[in-house]
């Protein structure tokens, strides 16, 4: 099993590390633009094999995708961050040229590849990944609904007093500020509804955080987050890799589903050896719906500023 991650930034890095650490992969490969930088963060990451007791070899390049050739899986954390202030949406004329270029360097290289997609904004990112690449559908993945699922259930056991191991939670929707829909509805304390253990308006609340999660962290540290991020890849990379067949809030390219068409969006899939094994249709609530189709035409509208 062999793993490309392009970026080796914090995201990338962290992402790397996990992969790495989780020992189920044979081989990451690190790959960035900044001479020396991936080498460097691979070589720093090998020097902690012998602590945390992995053999998952990871190998750093300086912009060689020959390296990556026959990738099994390969993530594109490359872009830049988002800064104070700054939407996702406003990364869209940079980021979308690299991971046009990376993507096609990846599947020069890696033909049968499965490719997730965390480079921001994510669900328009996905989509530009689908458009210009020949790769089938269930092959292209964008990350976010697991981040933000991650996040909705630290602030469902924050409101709880609970551990997270009792909590379970998903967000579903476009992953920006605006258009996350966490479904409280569904939450859940180890089975049982969390609307029986705390009121609509903390659960509100608790949805209001979820949403600006992201902005939180960006807020605090000055740039984007890395170790959630970096976390919830290597879950995804996992559940492929060792074909656990786990449901995965993710953005994929819908032809129907949930009444929406020609989008990225996150909603509930099976993950496996190939990729997206099943798109899960759950039964939402008008409510429900209706935020998912307001996301949706967020989505739609930053897709409209690619020049495809």
């Amino acid at each position: 099993m062999k793993v490309t991650v392009v970026g080796a930034g914090a995201v990338g890095a962290s992402c790397a590390e996990y992969i790495a650490i989780k020992n189920f992969a044979s081989e990451v490969v690190l790959l960035d633009i900044k001479e020396g930088y991936a080498e460097g963060k691979a070589m720093d990451l090998m020097q902690t094999a012998s602590l945390n007791a992995f053999d998952t070899r990871v190998v750093g390049t300086t912009g060689d995708y020959s390296k990556t050739a026959d990738s099994d899986i390969c993530v594109i954390t490359s872009g830049i961050p988002r800064k104070p202030g700054m939407t996702r949406e406003e990364l869209i004329g940079i980021n979308a040229g690299i991971v046009k270029e990376v993507s096609s360097n990846l599947v020069k290289h890696s033909p049968n590849t499965i490719i997730i997609v965390v480079s921001n904004p994510m669900d328009t990112m996905t989509y530009l990944v689908h458009k210009t690449t020949n790769l089938p559908k269930n092959r292209i993945i964008g990350m976010g609904g697991a981040l933000d699922s991650a996040r909705f259930k630290y602030r469902l056991a924050e409101a709880l007093g609970a551990p997270i191991s009792d909590v379970d939670g998903m967000v579903i929707g476009g992953h920006s500020d605006k258009g996350m829909v966490p479904l409280t509805r569904l939450a859940t304390r180890n089975s049982v509804p969390v609307t029986e253990f705390i009121s609509e308006e903390r659960l509100d609340q608790v949805k209001e955080d979820t949403k600006v999660g992201g902005a939180t962290l960006t807020k605090l540290l000055g740039t984007s987050a890395w170790y959630a991020p970096g976390a919830a890849v290597s879950g995804l990379v996992q559940a492929i890799a060792c074909d656990q067949k786990k449901i995965f809030p993710c953005s994929t390219l819908l032809d129907g589903q949930y009444g929406l068409n020609d989008l990225c969006i996150g909603v509930p899939v099976v993950l496996g050896r190939d990729g997206i094994e099943k798109i899960v249709d759950i039964e939402l609530n008008e409510a429900e719906i209706n935020h998912l189709k307001e996301s949706a035409e967020g989505v739609n509208k930053t897709n409209g500023l690619l020049e495809l």
